[in-house]
């Protein structure tokens, strides 16, 4: 075999691989931006391009090959806000650095999987990309297209200061390739203070997903609200729902076997998750199948819902609505029955190899690492910082308090929803098994397609 047809045979193999472990992760890009009911990781609605990109997300071609090109899905709201920080404080640091900004927006972020697959296996990948660390990371780097980065980037000071699970999640492979910057929280349970003194529910009793329950029921009989603002348009924000179900009714040690695809063992836990599940659907928005998660969220804004599940970026759109006070209009509890865990799902960048601007990239992610980028990036972007010594003092009650949680957590299992505790083949069979399930309820069914997305 010629060497030109071993490369093709190699490139077509890993376009195979790659393409293949993440055929729905487009689907469950989630909790970052709302539109189209999607949305990963941020606090805002469906999002346009943002920044002062010269090329668009599915090149580059044009771009110098010392320019640093940063792909990723922060394109609205409080999100793009929060980037924009970012790159001011990179250019402030290295002003000699010409930055292509690429967003790849697009059903809330859902473009940057085929983008960034389609470049990195063809040898042409941005200088670094958006992505989730932990499993989300194995199809890169069982492929060796990601580059090490511990001791170019992650010198003494920077391992000091970041917390361990993360640098477990940075490194799924054994080296370190990628720069957390954030941490969201999931098991978030917010809700409108004023519709649960009207139902007469106080939120700080509920301590399982039974009782979650029986206040929904309470608030339908005694208010005109929607008990539960929640979303089936898209399934990410189901299946998140179910994770933390699960957490709140079997615990931590097993969810976490369940994340190592023990599914058989717990089959009547993750049935009555699902029988839970099923029992909220009642309470949910007579349009749940149409509105994206931020929509649902407007309803808890105006008093029209009582509750809502989702993660902490969330707490963005509480935050620039006008006469919504954290702690007097809105306030949130952890997910019933998780009590000192802290569901997270984490944002980071990456080294790609082939990398068309080495030095430039190497700059960002030590800039991306330092406490600087994250002081600027987290308040505004609804998160909390991964090291554990950047000063609090813009973060806000809500955020403080969420940091102060983390520092007191016992667990921070990852995520399925959000794709760092599962493979991505896996966490896309249960996309689809969830976006089946938000249309039938149908229990049976969606056991078998947890048991064989596992």
């Amino acid at each position: 075999m010629s060497r030109d047809s071993r490369s093709d045979d190699e490139t077509t193999t890993r376009r195979r691989y790659v393409a293949g472990a993440g055929t729905v992760a487009a689907v469950s890009l989630a909790g970052c931006s709302g539109g189209g009911g999607g949305g990963s990781t941020g606090d805002e609605g469906s999002g346009d391009d943002s920044g002062d990109g010269e090329s668009s997300a599915t090149g580059g071609d044009d771009a110098d090959s010392a320019a640093l090109e940063i792909v990723h899905w922060w394109t609205a709201g409080g999100e793009q806000d929060a980037y924009q920080a970012l790159l001011d404080g990179f250019r402030e640091a290295h002003p000699d650095v010409e930055v292509v900004d690429n967003p790849a927006p697009g059903g809330a972020g859902s473009a940057i999987d085929t983008v960034i697959q389609n470049r990195v296996i063809d040898g042409e990948p941005p200088s670094t990309f958006q992505i989730w660390p932990g499993q989300a990371l194995t199809p890169y780097t069982d492929e060796g297209l990601l580059e090490p980065i511990g001791e170019s980037v992650w010198d003494d000071e920077m391992r000091a200061a970041y917390l361990d699970g993360v640098l477990d999640l940075a490194q799924p492979a054994g080296d370190l390739v990628a720069v957390p910057i954030n941490i969201h929280r999931l098991n978030n349970l917010f809700y409108n203070v004023s519709v649960l003194e009207d139902a007469g529910v106080d939120p700080t009793t509920i301590d399982d997903p039974q009782g979650l329950l029986d206040a929904m029921e309470t608030v339908a009989a005694e208010t005109d609200a929607t008990p539960m603002a929640h979303q089936t348009q898209a399934p990410w924000s189901s299946l998140q729902l179910w994770e933390n179900v699960f957490l709140g009714q079997t615990g931590v040690d097993a969810y976490q076997t369940l994340l190592e695809g023990d599914v058989a063992s717990f089959e009547d836990e993750v049935r009555s998750a699902l029988d839970t599940m099923s029992a909220y659907a009642e309470y949910f928005p007579e349009d749940a199948g149409s509105i994206s998660w931020d929509q649902g969220n407007n309803d808890v804004i105006a008093g029209d819902a009582a509750f809502l599940h989702q993660g902490d970026w969330a707490a963005g759109q509480y935050g620039s609505a006008e006469d919504f006070a954290f702690g007097e209009d809105w306030d949130m509890v952890p997910f019933p029955g998780t009590d000192g865990v802290y569901h997270s799902v984490i944002d980071s960048f990456v080294f790609p190899t082939n990398n068309p601007s080495p030095e430039a990239t190497e700059a960002f992610l030590n800039y991306a690492g330092s406490v600087d980028a994250q002081e600027r990036f987290n308040p505004t972007k609804g998160s909390i910082p991964p090291r554990t010594d950047v000063p609090m003092d813009a973060f806000g009650d809500f955020l403080s308090r969420q940091f102060e949680d983390f520092q007191n957590s016992d667990a921070q299992p990852p995520t399925i929803a959000h794709g760092t505790g599962v493979a991505p083949a896996i966490q896309s069979s249960l996309s689809e098994t969830f976006a089946n399930f938000n249309g039938t309820l149908d229990v049976d069914q969606a056991y078998q397609g947890i048991r064989n997305a596992f």
